[in-house]
């Protein structure tokens, strides 16, 4: 992020859209839909590379057109071969598009593949308990004794509401 953030700001960038959400869908992105309402005749809007705009081929096509239509152009830093000044442009960021889409594909398939052979090996996912298992019946036997929730959880360091979901 800081490397994009400082190619902005040195090719000139007055104002930077700074999306907090993934790109791989263009739904669900607030800034990206600021930026695109606010866009005039005349603005040139800057990217570093093509999978900061989008991640999806059509996606793409879909959000130059409304460069294009709002008499704005678009421009890649890092890949100077995107310029929507020329018809063919079009193309190219299809293509551009496809790939990055086929990238994020490749990503989430081997991501998938890392996990299964992770879960295989034993590998536990999620957070790991607050209570171990010797912990939660002592917390049983506590409650059953009547001794308040609120000690309990003092006396284990965690919170009430742990407390509450121990179970027999």
């Amino acid at each position: 992020m800081a490397y994009q953030l400082a190619k902005l700001k040195a090719a000139g960038c007055v104002q930077v859209f700074h999306e907090k959400r993934s790109g791989k869908s263009r739904d669900g992105r607030p800034e990206l839909a600021k930026l695109l309402q606010s866009l005039r005749s005349g603005d040139l809007v800057l990217a570093t590379v093509t999978d900061r705009i989008a991640r999806h081929p059509l996606d793409m096509l879909n959000i130059v057109d409304t460069v294009k239509k709002a008499g704005a152009g678009l421009r890649l830093i890092d890949e100077p071969f995107i310029d929507t000044t020329s018809e063919f442009s079009d193309l190219i960021l299809f293509i551009v598009g496809w790939a990055a889409r086929w990238q994020r594909q490749r990503i989430l398939e081997n991501t998938a593949h890392g996990r299964e052979d992770a879960r295989r090996r034993g590998v536990k996912f999620g957070r790991k308990p607050k209570l171990s298992p010797c912990q939660k019946v002592q917390v049983m036997e506590r409650k059953a004794n009547g001794e308040p929730y609120a000690r309990i959880a003092l006396a284990f360091g965690v919170s009430e509401s742990t407390i509450l979901r121990v179970r027999s």
